[in-house]
């Protein structure tokens, strides 16, 4: 997936823009993004300080790390069932 180009105060301070009366259109010309890619930050981040968006993502990327190491694990799991089954 392609990294955004927009930090996250960036993101913050256009949905502000867009919340505080400026029309989205406006807001969105000026930010150079498309109407879905504001509406989907506004989804994701309305009302997050860009501190908390931080945090946000760091969250998502453990929990990706944690999920695959329960999958490792679980893979693991299986093979060594497999391997006391045989010996039995």
């Amino acid at each position: 997936m392609k990294a955004s180009k927009f930090t996250d105060a960036q993101k913050a301070f256009i949905i502000k823009q867009a919340e505080d009366g400026t029309p989205v259109a406006e807001v969105c010309r000026k930010a150079g993004i498309s109407l879905a890619t504001f509406f989907s930050w506004k989804k994701k981040y309305a009302g997050l300080m860009p501190s908390v968006m931080n945090r946000l993502r760091e969250f998502k990327q453990e929990n990706a790390q944690l999920k695959k190491i329960v999958v490792d694990l679980a893979l693991d799991k299986e093979m060594l069932q497999d391997i006391i089954k045989r010996k039995l």
